[in-house]
């Protein structure tokens, strides 16, 4: 029998009888802004859980990079590799193997989310995301290349750093960052054409690593799924509407009550952050269903 190990927001994380394979229980918890809501979406943990490992053997099946993943053994329930985890700043051994890169890399191809909201703050620039300096954005503007960015892993809250203290945190080469940072373009060309192939736009995302024998990225954790991922329906954005379809449809209700805003100004305060309300029933039956409906979009399964 197995112990759980860790509970995170969404998933939590067993041990075996193997000391090297861990066991992921997604559960139906959901979170937005580093919050968990105070209500379960039905079968969501299974539907993260088919749609992440569909993309894992994707990955590998394309020969990008290696995984974590050893194979799908229940609906919400996945065997994966264990890897090494340091917690603190700068202590992950500079040549340990299956040792785990304590950053997020978020890599996005359209202004949205919390890279639009920074653009009308001003805290990102036109030039910076790659187009000609003094250019008007509109929301929902197509990026001229990917543009990647690495937040922090764990801190109370994630938090955009440059490239140096990324290198300082996760104690890695710049040839080791940039390695993964390849393998991130990599799958997320995978993902943009299969998901343009059932009719949806990739968004944005961000992946986890690890590094495997001889130092070589290993995906690890999940990814491609509407909790790291953000997606829209293509034909409607061809008529210029942006259809959510992603986590951000909920992020988006609490956008529209205040509490994201609310949040905001705790943080920079330094204050307590205010308690996350629960979702009304009618945005729990949606979020199930935009869920499901996904799971079968993205992968071409049903559900």
């Amino acid at each position: 029998m197995g112990e759980c190990l860790y509970a995170g927001k969404v998933k939590e994380v067993w041990s075996t009888d193997d000391p090297d394979i861990l066991e992921f229980r997604y559960t139906n918890q959901i979170s937005v802004f580093d919050q968990i809501i105070p209500s379960l979406i039905p079968r969501k943990g299974e539907s993260l859980n088919r749609t992440t490992t569909h993309w894992f053997e994707l990955v590998e099946k394309e020969g990008i990079c290696r995984t974590h993943v050893v194979e799908r053994n229940a609906p919400d329930r996945c065997l994966v590799r264990r890897v090494d985890i340091y917690r603190e700043p700068g202590a992950t051994p500079r040549d340990g193997e299956w040792v785990f890169v304590p950053l997020e890399i978020v890599c996005r191809h359209y202004l949205a989310g919390s890279g639009w909201r920074r653009y009308k703050r001003g805290e990102l620039t036109a030039e910076e995301l790659g187009f000609d300096a003094g250019t008007e954005l509109e929301q929902g503007a197509k990026l001229p290349a990917p543009y990647v960015e690495v937040t922090t892993k764990f801190e109370a809250y994630d938090r955009l750093i440059d490239r140096e203290e990324a290198l300082e945190i996760a104690n890695i080469t710049g040839d080791e960052l940039d390695s993964l940072i390849e393998v991130v373009i990599k799958v997320d060309a995978l993902i943009e054409r299969e998901a343009l192939k059932r009719g949806l736009i990739h968004v944005d995302g961000k992946k986890e690593f690890a590094l495997g024998p001889g130092r070589v990225p290993v995906l690890v954790d999940s990814f491609g799924t509407l909790d790291e991922d953000r997606w829209w329906d293509a034909d409607e954005y061809a008529k210029g509407n942006i259809v959510q379809l992603s986590k951000e449809f909920v992020r988006q209700h609490y956008v529209g009550t205040g509490h994201q805003e609310e949040l905001r100004l705790a943080r920079e305060a330094g204050t307590t952050d205010p308690p996350i309300p629960a979702l009304p029933q009618q945005v729990i039956d949606d979020t199930a269903a935009l869920y499901a409906s996904m799971y079968e979009r993205l992968t071409g399964t049903e559900f």
